[in-house]
């Protein structure tokens, strides 16, 4: 008895070898029969599943859905937020028409929250949409809300780069470049607020006049301005 066990091991191991050499094999003709063809490999979309089988990365053009997402599973959102939002519905209602797909790759952690996004025409930040379509880099925290990035938006006239850092309390830092003439550095925390840089006519809160020089808001309102093209 003993014996014929020993026999049906060393044949469920032979079939287990066997099928990974199969397996490799037909990935080596799949591949070789691709790249006969065309050199590269063509697909909608890919995902990369962890050892618990959780999706961790997704690349595709436009990315592929995964079960494991939260910010795509509106049901776990409403369980998440729904403490924290007064008219949670009303929240939901508007964010259904946030952009939350991208031509390009999304890494996820264990728990499902976006943690890593590169493409075209990012996700937009749970707060509210962007001012425009922006493709770049955008990083978020453990529980995916969006913490910094680098991207170029662009509208129908003009495009704007920029190069943002956020605090739990919002936009942080902020280096921007227009094509519309615009250029500096925002710091903001809650309500106090500073910007260093140069603007057109009209570009600058509280500002008509075209501004080069410093400007110290608090509580929206200024306290200090130094611009050197006022009165220009």
């Amino acid at each position: 008895m003993q014996a014929e066990m020993q026999q049906v091991k060393r044949t469920i191991r032979w079939l287990q070898g066997y099928a990974v050499l199969a397996s490799i094999a037909l990935v080596v003709l799949f591949v070789r029969n691709g790249s006969a063809e065309e050199d590269v490999l063509r697909a909608r979309g890919l995902i990369i599943e962890d050892a618990a089988g959780r999706e961790r990365i997704l690349l595709g053009a436009p990315i592929p859905e995964a079960v494991n997402r939260v910010r795509t599973d509106t049901a776990r959102l409403r369980e998440l937020w729904g403490a924290q939002h007064p008219d949670i519905e009303a929240y939901m209602d508007s964010y259904e028409e946030y952009n939350h797909g991208t031509n390009g790759l999304v890494i996820l952690n264990e728990d499902g929250f976006d943690r890593l996004v590169l493409g075209e025409e990012t996700p937009d930040p749970h707060v509210g949409k962007r001012i425009a379509p922006s493709s770049g880099l955008v990083v978020h925290d453990r529980i995916g809300f969006e913490r910094g990035g680098f991207g170029v938006l662009s509208r129908e006239d003009s495009d704007y780069v920029a190069l943002g850092l956020d605090s739990s309390r919002g936009e942080a830092i902020s280096l921007i470049a227009f094509d519309a003439g615009m250029i500096g550095a925002y710091l903001n925390d809650g309500g106090d607020f500073m910007f260093l840089g140069k603007g057109p006519e009209g570009s600058m809160p509280y500002h008509d006049e075209p501004f080069l020089g410093l400007t110290f808001w608090r509580d929206g309102e200024v306290i200090h301005d130094l611009n050197v093209d006022e009165g220009n």
